[in-house]
């Protein structure tokens, strides 16, 4: 099962966006983790992801995760689907990365 940890300031704001792109999952059948926690969390909840989203309010961040993050892909969500909570697009585009 892959594991794919959304990273924002505070754990909140990507909630929505975590709930949306399991569904997308689901309805696809790929079997997958998905949560979201704080920036500040990264060394003890992301380190043994599959992938490691970032939103554009902690993008600043990127360099610093995947120090804490070694062989993890990390990569800052697009401002507009993250705004418009394109859960379906953001899973796609992790698929796309970490492969199904």
């Amino acid at each position: 099962m892959k594991k794919i940890v959304l990273l924002c300031a505070g754990g909140m704001s990507t909630s929505l966006m975590v709930t949306k792109m399991k569904d997308y999952a689901d309805s696809i059948g790929f079997e997958c983790e998905i949560n979201a926690y704080a920036v500040n969390t990264a060394a003890k909840n992301a380190k043994d992801a599959d992938m490691i989203l970032l939103g554009p309010q902690v993008r600043f961040s990127m360099d610093e995760i995947k120090v804490q993050c070694p062989g993890v892909p990390v990569e800052a969500m697009d401002m507009m689907d993250y705004g418009m909570m394109k859960g379906e697009k953001v899973m796609k585009h992790v698929l796309e990365v970490i492969g199904k």
